[in-house]
């Protein structure tokens, strides 16, 4: 029943910002860990930001820094504010939840994906 739905990827210029959103739907996003993960073609799936039920942030160092989780209780909805980004950040991007423990960035410990959306960073 849980459906996590992803929006905001797009196009930018190397340096440029975007935010995505996550909206979940028959889910809390309060009282409830997501991540967010991406994966760029011919590479593994990688967790780059988390944040917890306690309200506690957790990034990749690849994108400390740069990107910020947050969540906005109202509205049942995660995001990622990503900005000085770069052409290695183009990936799909992915939210995910049901998080069942251990390691934040690791995508197997997550129960729950949206269908991705696309960011594609041009230098």
């Amino acid at each position: 029943q849980v459906q996590l739905v992803e929006s905001g990827g797009g196009s930018v210029q190397a340096g440029g910002s975007l935010r995505l959103s996550c909206a979940a739907s028959r889910y809390s996003v309060t009282t409830n860990t997501l991540g967010w993960f991406r994966q760029a073609p011919g590479k593994e799936r990688e967790g780059i930001a988390v944040i917890t039920t306690s309200g506690n942030t957790f990034y990749a160092d690849s994108v400390k820094g740069r990107f910020t989780i947050s969540r906005d209780n109202a509205k049942n909805t995660v995001y990622l504010q990503m900005s000085s980004l770069k052409p290695e950040d183009t990936a799909m991007l992915y939210c995910a939840t049901g998080f069942t423990g251990g390691w934040w960035f690791r995508p197997q410990n997550y129960n729950y994906w949206g269908q991705g959306t696309q960011v594609t960073v041009s230098s």
